[in-house]
């Protein structure tokens, strides 16, 4: 069974989504320690007027001493989901497929979640959905009993835990992970390459590092022909 490990993003990128694809089993990383300048609560938009990050606002105290990505909250005292409909909307109502899918964008801004983590994750297992990935399972790290260790070994752990037989990764996590621990647990790990085909693109120059709505809302059904 090969298993994905990662945290829990806000609308994330087309790599993202081609893991999840790849996956007999995604693990959110949901209490793993918040990044405070990470993609946890944001992401990017292309606009007429270039690149635009949409950050959701999340109350802060505490980040630094280590709080667990399933512990941080929505700061609701802040008009941001306003803010990132109207944003969207701008951005992609003359997307081919913005009159199929702004039914579903606009009910992703009347949810009122009180934790970050339940809000991120709903939305990317029903935008995998949409992007047509129709076989992989979800769960979330802590819902998974007895996790112990740091690092690799953590992550190790919970792989033995659900019994993966094959640990995909990131490309980046070349340069940091424990390589021999995988291979002394039995467990071969695979890295990603993130080799994309353009797609018709709105507002310039084609850019693939943004939010897989674009992708959606450029694409619907063909989606996962580009992932």
């Amino acid at each position: 069974m090969k298993v994905v490990i990662l945290q829990p993003s806000y609308i994330p990128w087309r790599g993202y989504f081609d893991q999840i694809n790849k996956a007999d089993l995604f693990i959110f990383y949901d209490d793993a320690q918040y990044d405070k300048h990470g993609w946890r609560n944001r992401n990017q938009i292309k606009t007429t007027q270039g690149n635009q990050w949409i950050t959701i606002p999340v109350h802060s105290k505490g980040v630094c001493d280590g709080i667990p990505i399933n512990d941080i909250r929505i700061d609701w005292s802040k008009s941001w989901a306003k803010k990132h409909l109207k944003a969207l909307t701008y951005a992609y109502s003359k997307a081919p497929f913005w009159d199929t899918h702004h039914s579903w964008i606009n009910s992703i801004y009347q949810r009122k979640d009180t934790f970050l983590a339940d809000f991120t994750i709903d939305i990317t297992i029903e935008l995998a959905t949409k992007l047509g990935i129709t076989n992989t399972k979800f769960i979330r790290s802590s819902e998974i009993a007895n996790i112990s260790g740091k690092k690799t070994d953590r992550l190790i752990n919970i792989l033995e835990k659900v019994g993966a037989t094959q640990y995909l990764s990131g490309p980046s996590a070349q340069a940091y992970i424990e390589k021999e621990k995988f291979i002394d647990a039995g467990i071969p790990i695979e890295f990603m390459q993130y080799q994309y085909k353009d797609y018709p693109q709105l507002h310039g120059k084609f850019d693939s590092n943004i939010t897989a709505l674009d992708l959606l809302l450029m694409t619907d059904r063909k989606a996962i022909t580009h992932i």
